[in-house]
């Protein structure tokens, strides 16, 4: 890839969690082509993951049909990945995010934590009834 150059790939999958594998499986292969190593990509395939189950529990939750996007941008210095819904949406801050109680743990609720923990840098951006996206960066080398 040319300095200076992006490539934009675009996805719609499915509000069923049985496809949460493709988006797992195209980040894993968008990663290894532009060079990240396995230990990155894993972090990324688990966090794509945590951002698709968001988006089919919480975004679509009403939906019986529907779809939600991803995006990712590639350069040749990081790998941005978007996933955003089209449902109901929240009031939700991601400095409100924090880290969880070990001691009295829950199912769920953890998805946001994992994915900060996993990346780079991560932006929430919802409007109430307008849906929600989630934006995650991880960085060739050693970060930013």
């Amino acid at each position: 890839m040319k300095a200076n150059q992006s490539d934009e790939i675009r996805l719609s999958i499915p509000n069923k969690p049985e496809y949460v594998g493709v988006a797992r499986l195209t980040v894993a292969a968008i990663a290894s082509r532009i060079g990240f190593d396995i230990e990155k990509i894993e972090d990324m395939k688990i966090a794509i993951s945590e951002a698709c189950n968001n988006a089919i529990t919480h975004g679509c939750r009403y939906c019986d049909e529907g779809e939600y996007n991803i995006n990712f941008v590639l350069t040749e210095k990081k790998l941005t990945i978007s996933v955003y819904d089209k449902g109901e949406g929240c009031k939700c801050e991601l400095e409100d995010i924090r880290k969880p109680n070990y001691n009295n743990l829950k199912e769920g609720g953890l998805g946001i934590f994992i994915i900060k923990s996993l990346m780079d840098d991560v932006e929430i951006e919802s409007e109430k009834g307008k849906g929600m996206m989630i934006r995650m960066i991880k960085y060739l080398g050693d970060g930013i």
